[in-house]
């Protein structure tokens, strides 16, 4: 750039520091350079001058000094993404917005990279969802990697933090699907059980703890899961609508497997090859039910992070478990779009 610019904060973009800021803008700049114009006076915020680390806000106004040119622009994608991935990946996503892009995220497909997760994950593949942005987008919460449905990213990084927040304070609306073993008695209720982490990288399990001994257990955490029947087959299996007031590991399984109605193929909580008899336990149905996990993310309700609308994001469900509900005779259409407030 050979000139003076003088560029605007965007409403997305306020609450950041300027060098970051600025690093968006022209990714060629380094830090030593923004310092230094700094110093001179030759970067300014609104005429005033300014350091590197200034807190910026939308509307104001940046002076940006003649900046060196930029290198030719690198490949979009990062390397080692293949064709194929990245058209997976982008086929996934089912809402996007200049802020915020929503994935009905397949199973067998982990968040992020960690212990035995290898570098295949929604993560790593993050710079084939940059569409026309300069910048990849963020997870600003995990499913596990047998769990599909759906997955949030944040396009910036004052969009991270505001979604962060929504669910650190739980002012998030999250209802899973789920194929238990077993008919749970009553046909809706709450499980309190906290949650103790047991196991090491790799063989991590979550313990279930009174609630009335929370609190003197070390380590342990409190965790809140409501759960609805939706439909039931004979005493064999239901149908289940959870929704997680808190968010623990493993929780939604963990809790299922506490009430003796484990998760269809769940082996970690309940033992997907065990057979079923309609007690509850195993697992197992067996015939054409796929022995997959039967957990899906099916709708996530938010405040837009930026407009203050509600964001409403629905996930159809994974192949193995739409089979499951045609064998069963069950459609996706038969379930309220909430059974909590529906009841």
């Amino acid at each position: 750039m050979s000139r003076v610019d003088t560029r605007q904060v965007g409403p997305e973009d306020g609450g950041q520091r300027l060098d970051r800021w600025l690093k968006r803008q022209f990714p060629q700049i380094t830090q030593g350079l923004i310092e230094k114009a700094c110093r001179k006076g030759e970067i300014r915020v609104d005429g005033g001058r300014v350091k590197a680390n200034t807190r910026i806000e939308a509307g104001q106004s940046v002076r940006v000094p003649p900046l060196p040119d930029a290198p030719a622009a690198p490949p979009v994608l990062k390397s080692g993404i293949s064709d194929a991935d990245a058209e997976m990946i982008r086929s996934c996503v089912i809402f996007r917005d200049q802020h915020v892009i929503a994935l009905n995220k397949p199973p067998g497909l982990p968040s992020q990279g960690g212990s035995g997760q290898g570098k295949r994950h929604v993560d790593g593949l993050a710079d084939a969802l940059m569409f026309d942005y300069k910048e990849r987008p963020m997870l600003v919460h995990r499913l596990d990697k047998d769990t599909s449905g759906v997955l949030l990213l944040a396009r910036t990084p004052r969009v991270a933090r505001r979604l962060s927040e929504s669910f650190r304070h739980r002012n998030t609306r999250k209802i899973y699907w789920a194929l238990v073993a077993g008919v749970p008695q009553p046909l809706m209720g709450t499980v309190r059980y906290g949650l103790l982490k047991t196991g090491g990288r790799g063989a991590e399990k979550m313990r279930c703890i009174h609630p009335n001994d929370v609190d003197s257990t070390e380590g342990a955490k409190r965790a809140q899961t409501d759960f609805a029947v939706i439909e039931r087959l004979g005493s064999r299996a239901a149908w289940m609508a959870l929704s997680p007031i808190t968010g623990r590991t493993h929780q939604l399984r963990a809790h299922m497997a506490e009430m003796g109605h484990p998760i269809m193929g769940d082996g970690k909580y309940g033992g997907s090859a065990q057979e079923n008899l309609g007690d509850g336990w195993g697992a197992g149905i067996g015939g054409e039910v796929s022995r997959k996990l039967h957990l899906h993310a099916r709708s996530l309700v938010l405040e837009h992070p930026v407009t203050g609308g509600m964001l409403n994001v629905t996930a159809r469900l994974p192949e193995h478990m739409a089979q499951t509900w045609a064998l069963f005779g069950w459609t996706e259409r038969d379930a309220p779009a909430d059974p909590f407030e529906d009841a």
